[in-house]
């Protein structure tokens, strides 16, 4: 046993040489000069053709202020929310320390310094922000000489002038022309206890928004968490004494604050473009090693995968259709508030090579071929094929567990119901009921059905090329929802945008993936089923070298003899259906329009062989500060009885493909193998383990359609339920209605038959503002 003489001894020495360790640090570190350190640089982004698109990022340096024009509101509000013993204390918070220590040994992140001090002594060490233990230790110590030799008041300063507060700007002078476009010292106590809540991170708390970079940081979420945060810092500075009751109580709702782009190198779509790569780049930081912090200080060569010419070829297209048709002073009630969104994304590589995002970034700052949350309507129709086409339908003899196993693969001559008003069945043939045990009866366009009399029967191809929703609404229930979701995030959309997945009406387009997603998972169609994500940078260097190449991985989605005969069904949309606008003389097309009920959206998505792109068209108002915003009707927009997908998103399709593709080869489509078995919804044919190709009847020819009043009953009312994002109307005279009449997606309508009784009423739940993705 060691004698105590000895373990005092050790334990005098250890300590001893910690003091001497600490005083050497703190002798070593000298006090930093935040003006020089907490600068940015521009970050350079290139066009494909690695010719300069824009360098912007430079602007981004702060002026900086004296305290006495810096309002002692924002002085208090900053201490009360951040710091309230910033007087009193030594600069540093031990158990912050300890805590940020603790996640690095863990192999996390470090965490920001906890005193003002701290923070101000992090944003002066700009030029170094490794997360490593000598970098913190070393902050620490110059925490501490700060703390000890510097005026509070000079290091409040120092931190109001350098801390970032998002929108590009360092420093409350920065910030106050940012958000407000005034002067810091003219800010008022609301405007400053605003501003406060930036310093959390204006990624989500800028009521701007900022999707681009994460889905979670829509206009409304952060606009609810910044005056959240606003009103804790005002009830702070009231409790502490820093601001009266009477004052306080003049700020319950967020201040006005403009638009956040006023950089015109920024205007048309340079913005979004740039917007874009900025977000790969961060929400991908994993594999590109650049952070939001990082991309803030610039210094960045950024070669992005836009094509110049196919970019200014569809913003012409979109503003073609725009000033002939959307006359908003002629037509107030209808043509205000239309907006359009696009994307062009190259099969091959997955390359993103045009956008269009709105009609100027520095003025409409939500970019429209990002997610928007207008749901696609019938475009999602081509999922439910694959579907059927990859997993085939159930065995309705079957029981629930065995008819899941034993599947037929469908063919595209298949035949189902074209009937309007159809009531949908599960796959056993067994009517489906919601959860409250309601039916469903499935409407089509016009309230009008096609196919052969008595039973409608329409086989696929057909009901794609006229886009029938009864036919593909049973279709997806035959094969499971379940399975046309995955077929749906297999060919590339992101599962966040999928929305009413356990309901028949998912099949026709409820959903709100983004134009981006849309063009990508029809690329994977025209790749004959290999799946490439869409992206926008190719590669980034600086000046110490390449950082990040672009690789695209690629997965094969779909046997080719899926993607090939999906393929070959929407060539029949355009070649004879209801996308005829979109026909390219001498070349191939493959698409499908889409509207939806209330006509508050409509799409056209269509690829050639090269290139694959998405239109959107819908109404939203473009004010970011109007409570309970919401898509608005398109009946009358443009002069038209209503909008469809074969309308203006086809037209601009045609138009801006008819350029981007000028001067490249015409090239064909593979020619698809035959697939599956001609199934019949009623009766199902009996499965065989291994589908094959059998002996098919002639394709029936394309009938006429049948109004619905030759043929049908009427149905009892229903009663009043939310509905998918669609309307439901119920209607006096006791008839069932199913949706208004569009080219495609109508309100799926539940019902109840006679024998219920009084047990009547729509089903329908759910909702979602979007997606996301991509």
């Amino acid at each position: 046993m060691p004698s105590w003489k000895l373990v005092s001894g050790l334990c005098i020495g250890f300590f001893g040489s910690l003091v001497a360790v600490a005083g050497i640090g703190y002798a070593m570190v000298g006090v930093p000069d935040v003006a020089k350190t907490a600068t940015a640089q521009n970050n350079v982004y290139y066009w494909s053709d690695n010719t300069q698109m824009v360098a912007t990022g430079g602007e981004r340096n702060r002026q900086n202020i004296n305290l006495s024009q810096i309002p002692e509101a924002m002085q208090w509000a900053v201490i009360s929310q951040e710091n309230k013993s910033f007087y009193s204390d030594n600069g540093i918070d031990p158990r912050g320390i300890a805590r940020a220590l603790f996640n690095m040994a863990r192999g996390g992140q470090t965490q920001g310094g906890s005193t003002i001090t701290q923070q101000y002594v992090k944003n002066a060490m700009l030029e170094d922000q490794s997360q490593t233990i000598s970098r913190k230790f070393k902050e620490i110590f110059v925490a501490i000489k700060v703390g000890t030799t510097v005026d509070k008041k000079d290091i409040l300063s120092g931190y109001l002038n350098s801390a970032y507060y998002g929108r590009g700007a360092y420093g409350i002078q920065a910030a106050a022309r940012a958000y407000f476009n005034k002067d810091a010292i003219d800010l008022n106590p609301g405007e400053c206890a605003f501003l406060s809540a930036m310093l959390k991170g204006a990624t989500y708390y800028d009521p701007a928004g900022a999707q681009s970079i994460d889905p979670a940081a829509s206009p409304e979420d952060n606009a609810k968490r910044a005056l959240r945060q606003m009103q804790d810092t005002l009830d702070k500075m009231v409790e502490y004494g820093h601001l009266s009751a009477a004052e306080r109580a003049k700020y319950t709702t967020l201040p006005k604050w403009q638009n956040p782009r006023s950089n015109t190198q920024l205007s048309g779509q340079i913005g979004y473009l740039v917007d874009l790569a900025n977000a790969y780049l961060v929400n991908n930081s994993e594999k590109t090693g650049i952070t939001q912090e990082k991309l803030q200080q610039g210094g960045y060569s950024i070669y992005t995968t836009f094509d110049k010419k196919k970019v200014a070829e569809l913003e012409k297209a979109v503003q073609k259709v725009q000033k002939a048709n959307i006359k908003p002073e002629e037509r107030p009630q209808e043509d205000t508030h239309v907006q359009f969104g696009g994307a062009s994304v190259d099969p091959a590589t997955g390359a993103i090579k045009a956008i269009y995002g709105g009609e100027d970034a520095t003025k409409h700052f939500t970019n429209n071929a990002d997610v928007t949350g207008a749901q696609v309507g019938s475009t999602f129709k081509p999922f439910v094929l694959a579907a059927a086409m990859k997993w085939g339908v159930r065995n309705p003899d079957l029981g629930p567990t065995q008819g899941l196993d034993e599947r037929t693969v469908v063919s595209p001559k298949s035949l189902y119901s074209g009937k309007n008003k159809l009531k949908i069945k599960e796959y056993d043939g067994t009517v489906w009921h919601n959860e409250e045990g309601k039916e469903w009866l499935q409407t089509n366009d016009g309230d009008e059905s096609r196919g052969t009399p008595p039973d409608y029967k329409i086989d696929l191809r057909e009901a794609m090329q006229f886009s029938v929703n009864s036919a593909f609404v049973q279709l997806g229930m035959d094969v499971g929802l379940d399975k046309v979701k995955e077929a749906a995030v297999d060919a590339g959309l992101l599962e966040s945008s999928l929305t009413g997945t356990n309901y028949p009406s998912f099949s026709i387009g409820i959903s709100d993936p983004s134009a981006i997603r849309m063009a990508g998972s029809y690329a994977t169609f025209a790749a004959s089923g290999k799946q490439r994500d869409p992206y926008s940078v190719q590669k980034v260097t600086s000046q110490d070298g390449t950082v990040y190449t672009h690789k695209t991985q690629t997965e094969q989605a779909f046997e080719a003899k899926v993607a090939d005969n999906v393929t070959d069904v929407l060539k029949t949309v355009v070649e004879d259906g209801t996308g005829t606008n979109a026909q390219l003389p001498g070349r191939e097309v493959a698409g499908k329009t889409g509207t939806t009920d209330g006509n508050k959206s409509a799409w056209f998505v269509g690829y050639t062989p090269q290139l694959s792109t998405a239109i959107s068209m819908f109404r939203y108002p473009d004010d970011e500060t109007m409570k309970n915003r919401t898509f608005l009707e398109m009946y009358g927009t443009g002069g038209q009885e209503s909008i469809h997908g074969a309308s203006f998103p086809a037209e601009i399709w045609h138009d801006y493909m008819e350029q981007a593709l000028k001067g490249e080869p015409a090239k064909k489509f593979p020619t698809p193998e035959p697939i599956g078995e001609i199934v019949n919804d009623v009766p199902s044919p009996t499965p065989t383990p291994m589908p094959t190709e059998t002996e098919e009847k002639p394709t029936p020819t394309p009938s006429p359609t049948v109004s619905e009043t030759e043929e049908a009953t009427p149905s009892p009312s229903v009663s009043e339920s939310p509905c998918l994002g669609f309307r439901c109307d119920d209607e006096d005279d006791g008839q069932e209605n199913g949706g208004t009449g569009d080219e495609e997606t109508s309100t799926p309508t539940a019902t109840s038959t006679e024998e219920e009784g009084n047990n009547r009423g729509n089903e329908n739940g759910g909702g979602l503002f979007g997606g996301p993705a991509d």
